[in-house]
């Protein structure tokens, strides 16, 4: 009796390790905070429920920007990255330039039932660097157009379905933003003007919006008039200012304070604060308000975008954790509609189409940017956190306060870039 007790105990002991050991842990990365952070916690540990015993993501968030991209570098450089990590398209041409990123191929995607035509093209593009695929979107984040929805409708700029009206032109935006201020506001429109990033990504769509290239294939920054279209994009935000409907030197929490206080009727600011206004509005705090594509000022439809992607580091050697990895990806796309409550379009075509997404607003309303993105341009000197930020920010926010001209703040800006790129 004891000898068959001990003997179940064993077979026991036997099974429960080897179910142990069929459990593939999945070390994952991420550089999420805030509200991005918390629904990501809560999607990992609806995966993790969903697949225990096969796969567990054993997830680390470490340090926004630069000091994630520098980590993922010198990991992978000595074979100690993760299974898996988040990773802003526009940084992959350093990640893949310093040898930090793996090919992606399309028979592992299929693998897991993911190919390019799952989303959009210019999106799937913006993870690859000669035509090889090192990163999969996750979304689409880009900056939108906040209103206030009694300001507007106050003044006659809403239609019947309280979309503002008289927005598709450059002169119709700025005699919309004089309109409300005749009307008692007290800017036209409120963004951060100080810094980099913003400024970037208003730069970025409105010289995109005149079919600007701001580097071409040839390596060469704003070459041609493009010069010339860079400066339209500087001189009109120097206007705003210039002319009372922006305010100079704004950080990025006073900017958003100023829209919410309805000192401002329209703010300029990523798809990212969205849960700041529904949580606002929904505590009796905000206005009826909405969100929009960034207007058409130019001759066409262009607005700046990036998108939390996944990518694998090179050097792994763990052929079970790769595939558990890819699986991750595919569940993530599959399950991002709660995702998009942070603001972001999903990826995904297939849930963007879903009638849940289509019911979500605002973000149905301006998930039509996907078709009019422009990514940032594919080189190691642009993307987050970048030294094209660092050069807006030394010399288009200059410009833009009146501290130096248009045209000069754009030759320097391309003597610096392009002095880096050689």
């Amino acid at each position: 009796m004891i000898f068959r007790t001990i003997k179940a105990a064993l077979v026991s002991s036997a099974l429960m390790a080897s179910a142990a050991q069929a459990q593939q842990v999945v070390e994952w990365w991420d550089f999420l905070g805030g509200g991005d952070g918390v629904r990501m916690k809560s999607l990992i540990d609806q995966f993790n429920t969903e697949h225990a015993g096969e796969i567990v993501i054993e997830a680390t968030t470490l340090e926004w920007g630069i000091p994630f991209y520098t980590k993922v570098q010198t990991s992978a450089a000595v074979g100690e990255g993760p299974d898996i990590m988040t990773y802003h398209l526009s940084r992959v041409p350093l990640g893949v330039e310093s040898g930090a990123l793996s090919e992606i191929t399309s028979d592992e995607l299929a693998s897991v039932g993911l190919s390019g035509d799952d989303f959009a093209a210019s999106n799937w593009s913006a993870g690859q660097i000669d035509g090889a695929q090192y990163a999969i979107p996750f979304d689409i984040h880009a900056i939108i157009m906040y209103y206030n929805k009694d300001l507007l409708g106050a003044a006659g700029l809403l239609d019947e379905n309280g979309i503002p009206v008289g927005l598709d032109s450059l002169e119709g935006f700025n005699a919309a933003m004089q309109t409300l201020r005749d009307n008692g506001s007290d800017l036209g429109v409120s963004f951060q003007s100080a810094g980099g990033g913003t400024n970037w990504r208003i730069f970025y769509s409105l010289l995109n919006q005149q079919a600007g290239v701001f580097l071409d294939e040839e390596g060469n920054f704003l070459a041609g008039d493009n010069a010339d279209k860079a400066v339209t994009a500087v001189q009109t935000v120097a206007d705003w200012i210039a002319n009372g409907h922006a305010q100079a030197n704004v950080e990025y929490p006073a900017s958003v304070a100023l829209f919410t206080g309805g000192n401002a009727p329209f703010h300029i600011n990523g798809v990212w604060e969205v849960p700041t206004m529904t949580d606002l509005h929904a505590k009796g705090e905000l206005f009826e308000w909405g969100a929009i594509e960034l207007p058409m000022l130019f001759e066409q439809r262009a607005t700046w975008a990036d998108s939390h992607g996944f990518a694998l580091p090179s050097g792994g050697d763990d052929p079970e954790g790769r595939a558990a990895a890819l699986k991750v990806i595919a569940w993530m796309n599959e399950n991002s509609l709660f995702w998009a409550t942070a603001g972001h379009i999903p990826a995904y075509s297939a849930v963007r189409d879903t009638s849940d997404f289509k019911d979500m607003q605002p973000n149905a309303t301006y998930s039509v940017l996907a078709d009019a993105a422009f990514f940032d341009p594919v080189s190691p000197l642009a993307g987050v956190a970048s030294p094209v930020y660092d050069a807006i920010g030394n010399y288009v926010y200059p410009a833009i306060t009146g501290e130096m001209s248009a045209e000069d703040a754009v030759a320097d800006m391309i003597d610096d870039l392009q002095g880096q790129a050689y």
